[in-house]
């Protein structure tokens, strides 16, 4: 019996930089360091490896996390079965999640004057410490709560809330609300207002 071959239907090498930032949010540089960073995790022998290149899972999670959609969208457009993305899906996030406090700090007091200046410097507007701004991330939801993560435009969701730094990086992430909880009330149950006073 001859083993599966993947052919990717994504090849990052003949994108245009604007379109890889459109489509997965990041830059082609910055998407090479992840996954060099994420690649052991991916590529072990303990995890049922997949057959799909580390580059492909990165990628298809990235779109999938950037445009909001179905995991059946994301697989069919990544060249994959809906079991196999969602299976890729659970193995690059938890990846990602060991090297989250690396990347994702909010900046400390003595940091915070050098944040203001970074964002003075993009626009000219007095003291900013970061940018936030909310996503409903589709899914599934569980049978008992299917309400709860209904959302106003009536596909179910989480409420995810992020802030960035000027310079890109993430900062703060609130991923504990389904889509049906508002945005000022994922706001005020988050951290943020306590780093602000």
């Amino acid at each position: 019996m001859n083993p599966r071959v993947y052919r990717p239907l994504v090849d990052l090498s003949t994108m245009e930089e604007r379109h890889i930032i459109l489509r997965y949010r990041l830059d082609r540089a910055t998407i090479h360091e992840l996954c060099a960073q994420l690649e052991p995790a991916l590529m072990s022998p303990i995890r049922q490896p997949t057959g799909i290149p580390p580059l492909v899972q990165v990628l298809s999670v990235l779109h999938f996390l950037a445009s909001g959609s179905f995991q059946t969208t994301v697989a069919m457009s990544s060249g994959m079965s809906q079991p196999m993305f969602s299976k890729i899906l659970s193995r690059v996030l938890s990846a990602l999640t060991k090297h989250m406090r690396r990347y994702i700090v909010f900046p400390e007091e003595v940091d915070l004057a050098t944040v203001k200046g970074d964002f003075y410097a993009l626009g000219h507007i007095p003291n900013i410490i970061g940018a936030i701004d909310g996503t409903h991330v589709a899914l599934v939801p569980p049978k008992d709560d299917e309400q709860v993560y209904r959302n106003r435009k009536s596909y179910h969701s989480m409420n995810v809330q992020v802030v960035c730094l000027a310079d890109q990086y993430i900062s703060h992430v609130n991923a504990k609300f389904p889509g049906s909880v508002h945005d000022a009330y994922v706001m005020r149950n988050s951290s943020i207002p306590y780093v602000m006073e």
